[in-house]
């Protein structure tokens, strides 16, 4: 008799466990039924249209796009000729205001060896611009190396979005 007992107190517990957990899921579906019914701790519908907040892409200003380069890389890639095209109708038509092209690279490589890097990709940004007929005198170069990182992964998606020029209005 005992070892029934023994053998029937686990079920027991096990149906008194399911048995009280669902009661328990009941209670707090109907808390939040009446939570929702009451609309007035809603606070007022807000709308869902987004607005531009005057930013483009990395820290680039509105306006404009970075531009995008291969590993290693100073050369303007051709599927960035249409985003450096349009930043040179962009110069061209607000020829009063300076722009400053940054240049960025992925942390790879010695701390010099970026800074360097980072130069020839503002430099040759700022000559394809000059060779699209924008005014050298408002255009100014800065190399950042690896010091102002987009994305801080250690994959190849994360270093291709660090591998760029930024352009900056200066006011």
């Amino acid at each position: 008799m005992f070892s029934r007992i023994q053998a029937l107190l686990p079920a027991l517990m096990i149906l008194s466990l399911i048995m009280f957990s669902g009661c328990a899921k009941k209670k707090a579906d109907e808390e939040m039924k009446a939570a929702s019914a009451d609309k007035g701790a809603m606070g007022k519908e807000e709308s869902l249209e987004s607005k531009p907040i005057g930013i483009s892409e990395g820290r680039t200003s509105d306006g404009m796009l970075p531009v995008y380069f291969d590993f290693d890389s100073s050369d303007i890639r051709a599927d960035q000729v249409t985003r450096i095209e349009v930043n040179a109708k962009f110069m061209k038509g607000n020829t009063g205001k300076t722009i400053r092209i940054e240049g960025n690279t992925d942390p790879r490589g010695t701390r010099e060896y970026n800074m360097a890097l980072g130069e020839r990709r503002a430099q040759s940004a700022k000559k394809y611009l000059m060779n699209l007929g924008v005014d050298e005198k408002g255009l100014t170069t800065v190399s950042f190396g690896e010091e102002r990182l987009l994305m801080h992964g250690h994959d190849e998606l994360s270093w291709a979005q660090n591998r760029r020029d930024d352009f900056v209005i200066m006011d």
